[in-house]
Formats: structure tokens, C-alpha cells, sequence
């Protein structure tokens, strides 16, 4: 029942011209580029483990946490304690984002601790540059970007 219902969603997705059926093909054999919560790279987000850390932009990198998936941003970030990579989301919507993060930045990340390739790294949530805030998740780790439209 669950994919008969995924394949009329998807349908009625490419006939109101949601999705072009080249996308829905492309999103079906990627994951949608794997940054979606129902992904492995997701699922190391842990609420349990969600901190705050401040500190001085050094880097700003787009990266491809896992094979297969679409380039993301990271920031390395400088604090008083560590130097640590943030992971903040899809390049695609970073970029569309009213909020630009450039080395030299001073900011405030929330986020979830996790290990990375046997590095410490954050997946953040939320990043408040001034008085700026950039929204990436919910506290449970919910993308803010699933159900936008890629562009």
C-alpha cells in the first residue's frame, strides 16, 4: 500500500510539474542526493548530543560527506577550546539562503556532536551570525530543506 501511494504521489508531482520526470528518476536512484532524513548521513544526527559552540569562521568548503550524494557546505570553525568542521546542509540550499557565512565570520552553532571519519564535526541546526539566524533542522534533526523544491 505505501508504494502504491508513494508512486501516485509521485505521479501527480511530475503532472502538476512539481518535479520533472527526469528529477523524480534522479531522486529515486540517488535518495535525493542523500541529504534527506531518511538517509544514512541523517541518521548521525543525535538530539542527545546537540551542544552550542562559538567561534571564528576559518573555511568555508562544499564537500560530499558520503559517495553519492550532492555537494554540501561545511564550515571549519576556530573556539577557544577546538578547530571543528560544522556540516550545514545541501549546497543548493545554503545558496539560497539569506544568510551568507564567509571565513572571519564570528558565529554560534547548534548543533548535533557526532564523529565524522574519525573527526569530531557538528551537524548543525542552527547558526546565528548577529542577529542573522539560518534555520537547518528542527530538534530532532528534521531537514529544513525536505519538501523544497531543488532548484
Amino acid at each position: 500500500m505505501k508504494k502504491i501511494t508513494t508512486l501516485i504521489a509521485i505521479m501527480v508531482a511530475v503532472g502538476l510539474g512539481i518535479f520533472t520526470t527526469t528529477e523524480v528518476i534522479a531522486k529515486m536512484r540517488m535518495g535525493g542526493g542523500g541529504w534527506g532524513q531518511d538517509t544514512n548521513y541523517n541518521r548521525f544526527y543525535n538530539p542527545q548530543t546537540v551542544e552550542t559552540i562559538s567561534g571564528e569562521v576559518i573555511s568555508v568548503d562544499k564537500i560530499i560527506p558520503i559517495r553519492g550524494m550532492n555537494p554540501g557546505v561545511h564550515v571549519v570553525v576556530k573556539t577557544d577550546k577546538e578547530t571543528i568542521s560544522v556540516h550545514l546542509g545541501p549546497e543548493w540550499y545554503i545558496k539560497n539562503q539569506d544568510m551568507n557565512i564567509n571565513p572571519k565570520d564570528k558565529i554560534e552553532v547548534k548543533g548535533s556532536r557526532i564523529s565524522f571519519e574519525n573527526k569530531p564535526a557538528i551537524i548543525a541546526a542552527e547558526i546565528k551570525k548577529s542577529d542573522e539566524i539560518l534555520t537547518l533542522r528542527n530538534e530532532s534533526g528534521f531537514p529544513a530543506w525536505s519538501g523544497w523544491r531543488h532548484k
